[in-house]
C-alpha cells in the first residue's frame, strides 16, 4: 500500500473544516478547492477581481504540488468553480497565463457560492507524477 503525503497551509479554513490543501499518494496528487486568502489575516483578497483571486489560486495549487514533489507540468486536471458569469473570461484568462504551457484538461462550472461573499473564484488541481 502506498504512503498518503499531506500538504498544509495556514489557510483558516483547513484546520476549521478539517482537511488539508493536498493530499499525495502514489503518483497521484490531488489539490484542494484552493481560494484567494491571506494566511495571515484569514481574509480574502482581490474581493473584485476574479482574474487576481485565479492567479492566486494557481499560485498556490502550483506550491502544493511543488511541495509533494510535483511540478508545474504534472497538472494534468483543473475544476473553476465561479460565481459570477461575467467572471469566467478572466478565470479563463488567468488559467492561460498560469497553466497554458501544460494544457490540463478543464471544466469550469458557472453560479458557484462560496463559503465567503468575497470569494469569486475557488479551483482544484490534480496532478501525476512521472
Amino acid at each position: 500500500m502506498d504512503t498518503v503525503y499531506r500538504y498544509r497551509t495556514l489557510n483558516p479554513y483547513e484546520k476549521k473544516f478539517g482537511y488539508c490543501r493536498a493530499v499525495k499518494r502514489g503518483s497521484f496528487i490531488f489539490v484542494s478547492g484552493t481560494t484567494a486568502i491571506d494566511v495571515e489575516t484569514g481574509k480574502v483578497v482581490h474581493p473584485t477581481s476574479a482574474y487576481d483571486q485565479a492567479l492566486k489560486a494557481f499560485r498556490e495549487i502550483i506550491s502544493a504540488v511543488e511541495a509533494l514533489e510535483g511540478k508545474k507540468g504534472d497538472i494534468v486536471r483543473v475544476r473553476m468553480f465561479v460565481t459570477y458569469d461575467d467572471d469566467s473570461g478572466a478565470v479563463g484568462r488567468a488559467l492561460k497565463e498560469v497553466l497554458g504551457d501544460v494544457e490540463p484538461a478543464a471544466t469550469m462550472i458557472l453560479g458557484a457560492k462560496f463559503v465567503s461573499p468575497d470569494m469569486r473564484v475557488e479551483i482544484e488541481a490534480d496532478a501525476i507524477l512521472p
